[in-house]
């Protein structure tokens, strides 16, 4: 096979070849892009998803009511006033004393407006132990936090004066500083310690510094492009931190794996003899095309969360989708000029201890002991793998899906989450009231004055609420504000139930009563619900657009109806394990101390969802890579058999390598003190695991030895579809391929 030329054709091939020869061209027009990406990125300025567009139905009317008024609603905070023991009510001087002392201390910060003492609010709890004294914070409530330290440190004085009492603060911006100050720097922790896990597993699987930065660096590179990206097109597209975040997250797993795959392929060529040039113009007609494959399939997945009306999750699947787009377009451009100056040096700064794989040495034992007992016996090894996989998802068809409680989400770590169970305690909802954003052509017309209060009135009544239902008016924009503590408290179902009773009942008797009045209640609680009915509407819509585009890029990609159908099989199995594991851990609690987790009961509402659209996606980076090679195999004279042998046992290690760094990555997040995101990372690195051990090096070979030649089967019908078969003409010395009746088989 020595250093023929080998003619290739196709998209991959082309670009790797005229990026090898005009390669200082293409580094610089690849820096270029990233320098303007960043540079109008930048001037444009990002813009950010706005509470009306977050979501539709009832809390997206009233966000937008709100901003159409132009009301921005200060940052509400909470003291509470509670006695410790039986003897002290709120009716005894010592207790009305304190909540005094409060006031005063609050008002003197100068940071705060409209304090309100809870015997004019009537904010006392049924047993009299308890008060709440109510204020807003001054200036832009999405900066409260950075204000609130000076109130929390007042009302701390005042607890220290009254040792009978417990006075302890809560509302929003106390709430965003405690999470900034214990979790800001957990997230920043997590994604700077990300690079350098990918670049010591890189150092490892490559055993030469230069060579292990390549993928580091384009991973990086990419991800600065789309961060400038996501500036521009966030004037048409609002973005988020969030999708900053998972953006970070997607572009260093592809943006590795994809330099990987290539760089690995380029190596091995050149170890089998091959010149430099013809390696690399293999290496871009091989897995050049396998990256540009596994890309697209990849952002069609990610455009699956375009589909859910959801704006932050249409944030996170554009942003998604950028970022792969723009990493697979490095691979294929810029990483072979790279190649191709650097040369022989790719391999400098190698690490002692770290030998390098010579010729052959892509070739793992291990795997190929265990795919030598995999296709001995194919039906045991599909029987038993299959199995397995479905005992192990068989727990998430109990799965239970809601968006986790303060105390939920953070355990008893924090001691304001003790704060928030103590006010909903002695003020069931109190902390989370629901809000009915009344909208009239006169506010104060008799009619509507006459509803409001009936709607008061009517929330107690029906159990809906046991008070103080509480109203501010709006004069000059005509709007009325009432806030009202659903019985139920942090008990979401319970809660739940009282929002149903207020929409359902209360609403439609009183303030819908009146002609041109709008009513819309949001929340915490209505929120929740809102967003859970919009995800659970937009499932059906999100899983058929992924699991068909998936189907047809691997049909046209492959050209076999038998591998378009398994991969679309072996991805939903790998998935519904994840899920299963996400249940037993964190719902179930079964095994939750192994990861540091709790058993919360519940799994959050949207990872679900984003779990599957992401997995679905970086699950075909390692199936289009094996199946590709397999099918190369094949391509060149080689059985079944022996193909899939081939193709499993040479992708091992670069399969390994991809998916020890992907665990890693999605590891750290798990170690994360939210349980949130713990159930993200712990399902994440699961399903990766997974699939790159049980899938590919288990079920993947023995379905394909079971299947024979039918894995190549393509009915004549389908013969008008394009062909985006392999890039590469068949380099063959083996004999061709027959069948037992001794014909040639086409491939």
């Amino acid at each position: 096979m020595g250093n023929g030329d080998t003619r290739v054709r196709g998209l991959a091939a082309r670009a790797g070849g005229w990026s090898a020869r005009h390669r200082w061209a293409a580094v610089g027009i690849w820096v270029l892009f990233v320098v303007l990406a960043m540079g109008l990125g930048s001037a444009a300025g990002r813009v950010d998803v706005e509470d009306s567009e977050q979501l539709k139905g009832e809390t997206g009317t009233a966000a937008r009511i709100i901003e159409e008024a132009g009301i921005e609603e200060p940052a509400s905070e909470t003291v509470l006033v509670q006695a410790k023991d039986a003897g002290l009510t709120s009716a005894d001087a010592e207790f009305r004393s304190a909540v005094a002392a409060v006031m005063t201390a609050v008002e003197r910060t100068g940071e705060v407006t409209d304090v309100t003492s809870p015997y004019d609010s009537g904010t006392v709890s049924k047993d009299g132990r308890s008060a709440l004294v109510q204020f807003d914070v001054r200036g832009d409530p999405q900066t409260a936090g950075e204000r609130i330290e000076p109130v929390l440190d007042a009302v701390a004085d005042v607890q220290k004066e009254h040792g009978s009492l417990r006075i302890e603060e809560i509302g929003g911006a106390s709430m965003m500083k405690t999470f900034d100050d214990a979790f800001g720097d957990d997230f920043k922790k997590a994604e700077y310690s990300a690079v350098p896990v990918a670049l010591g597993i890189l150092l490892i699987a490559f055993g030469a510094l230069v060579a292990a930065l390549l993928p580091v660096a384009l991973a990086i590179t990419a991800i600065m492009a789309t961060m400038g990206l996501m500036g521009l097109v966030s004037h048409l597209q609002p973005m988020s931190d969030t999708a900053n975040s998972v953006m970070l997250l997607v572009g260093l797993a592809v943006g590795v794996d994809y330099c990987l795959f290539y760089l690995r392929r380029e190596r091995e060529e050149r170890e089998a003899g091959r010149d430099a040039r013809t390696a690399l113009r293999i290496a871009a007609a091989t897995s050049g095309r396998a990256i540009v494959v596994s890309g697209v399939t990849v952002c069609v997945a990610m455009a699956g969360m375009l589909f859910t009306g959801i704006a932050e999750f249409e944030a996170m699947g554009l942003a998604s989708l950028m970022v792969v787009a723009v990493a697979m377009v490095g691979s294929v451009t810029v990483l072979p000029a790279l190649l191709s100056l650097l040369g022989e040096r790719v391999e400098k700064g190698k690490v002692p201890f770290l030998r390098r794989r010579t010729s052959g040495g892509n070739d793992s034992r291990f795997w190929s002991a265990v795919l030598k007992r995999v296709l001995a016996r194919p039906v045991l090894s599909v029987a038993v793998a299959t199995g397995a996989l479905l005992a192990v998802a068989a727990p998430a068809l109990g799965m239970k899906t809601e968006n986790l409680t303060l105390d939920q989400e953070f355990g008893d770590s924090l001691p304001i989450v003790q704060t928030y169970n103590r006010v909903n305690e002695a003020f069931p909802g109190g902390s989370e009231p629901a809000e009915v954003v009344v909208k009239a052509d006169d506010i104060n017309a008799p009619e509507v004055k006459a509803a409001l209060a009936d709607f008061r009135e009517q929330a107690v009544s029906s159990g809906a609420s046991r008070g103080p239902v509480e109203i501010k008016l709006h004069d000059q924009q005509n709007l009325a504000f009432v806030y009202v503590p659903l019985v139920g408290g942090s008990d979401q179902d319970a809660a739940g139930a009282s929002l149903e009773k207020l929409r359902d009942e209360v609403r439609p008797a009183t303030l819908g009563e009146v002609d041109g009045v709008e009513a819309p209640i949001t929340g915490q609680v209505a929120g929740n619900k809102d967003f859970n009915d919009q995800l659970v509407g937009s499932v059906v819509p999100v899983f058929a657009f992924v699991v068909v585009f998936a189907f047809l890029l691997m049909l046209l990609s492959f050209r076999s109806l038998t591998v378009a159908v398994t991969s679309i099989v072996l991805n939903l199995l790998s998935v519904g394990a994840a899920y299963g594991i996400l249940v037993a851990v964190f719902q179930h609690g079964w095994g939750a101390s192994l990861v540091g987790a709790e058993g919360v009961g519940a799994i959050i509402t949207w990872l679900p969802l984003f779990l599957f659209v992401i997995l679905f996606g970086l699950s075909m980076d390692y199936h289009v890579f094996v199946v590709s090679r397999i099918r190369e195999a094949r391509a060149r004279g080689f059985q079944t058999r022996d193909a899939i042998r081939h193709g499993v046992v040479t992708t091992a290690g670069v399969v390994t390598s991809a998916a020890v760094i992907m665990v890693a990555v999605f590891a750290i997040f798990g170690t994360l003190s939210m349980q949130s995101m713990k159930q993200m990372g712990v399902g994440l690195a699961a399903a990766v695991l997974i699939d790159a051990t049980v899938i590919r090096g288990v079920l993947l070979p023995a379905v394909m030895a079971l299947l024979g030649e039918r894995n190549w089967y393509f009915p004549k019908w389908l013969h008008r579809l394009p062909d985006l078969t392999h890039d590469e003409a068949p380099a063959a010395v083996t004999p061709k391929a027959r069948d037992d009746e001794g014909e040639k088989v086409p491939v």
